[in-house]
């Protein structure tokens, strides 16, 4: 473990120096600063790179089932449709942050890892969205074969398509590329629908969380104020009845 455990370090450093490259270079590339044929070798180059580790950890793991869904961002950063994809390689350094207890090393509060952590898995949240952006992966895909488009135009009708926006610069003008479409706002509908029902829940159930909690924390200053009240008049009363009976001293 003592000999491993540099070799791990020196792993996770080398994922996190190549997943801010390549959310850099896409970003870059988004924006058209520099070369984008030098910008898209290297998106390409490091999307081998996270391909190959994917698959590596993949057939290394001794859990699968367990991997698949923690790592499901890390699926949807190598698929290939459109450089964008990359940018889900940043849960990678959520869980990097987790692993290694940055937060906590530097004296920083990590509330908003866990809350990250339990959004994302307890609620289901990463299932429904791993299912959608399937779907709408898998049809921007064969929607790009049988329309004769590009990738990203194919990516970009079917998403409009998936959450009903449908502006109509992209439609399918042959029968398979029609059924594609239905198929993609049926199931795209739903699974969004839930995805959003997913979030606004999630949302609404932790301020009902953290306004039960503050009602509790305001109980309890409340208890503590009525205590040291109750106790200050005790002690009064002690006071009055010594003075009282050191009075009737004095008169007698």
């Amino acid at each position: 473990m003592a000999k491993r455990k540099p070799r791990l370090i020196a792993y996770h450093v080398g994922v996190t120096l190549s997943t801010l490259v390549s959310v850099g270079t896409v970003l870059l590339l988004l924006l058209g600063v520099g070369s984008s044929a030098i910008e898209m070798a290297i998106i390409n180059s490091l999307l081998v790179v996270f391909a190959i580790d994917y698959v590596a950890r993949l057939l290394l793991t001794k859990n699968r089932k367990i991997f698949l869904v923690q790592s499901a961002f890390d699926l949807l950063g190598i698929i290939p449709l459109h450089p964008v994809f990359a940018f889900f390689r940043l849960g990678r350094l959520v869980r990097l942050i987790r692993y290694h207890h940055l937060f906590w090393r530097l004296r920083i509060n990590s509330k908003w890892t866990r809350a990250y952590h339990q959004f994302i898995y307890k609620t289901g949240f990463i299932y429904l969205f791993s299912f959608s952006v399937t779907i709408i992966v898998i049809s921007a895909f064969l929607f790009s074969l049988t329309e004769k488009q590009s990738l990203a135009n194919a990516l970009w009708w079917a998403i409009t398509t998936a959450t009903t926006v449908g502006y109509g610069d992209e439609t399918p003008h042959t029968a398979f590329g029609k059924i594609i479409a239905s198929v993609l706002m049926i199931g795209g509908v739903g699974f969004i629908g839930l995805l959003t029902s997913t979030i606004s829940g999630f949302f609404t159930a932790r301020g009902q969380q953290m306004a039960a909690s503050q009602e509790d924390h305001e109980q309890a200053d409340l208890d503590q104020l009525l205590t040291k009240i109750e106790t200050l008049t005790t002690k009064v009363d002690d006071l009055q009845r010594q003075l009282e009976s050191t009075t009737h001293r004095k008169k007698g």
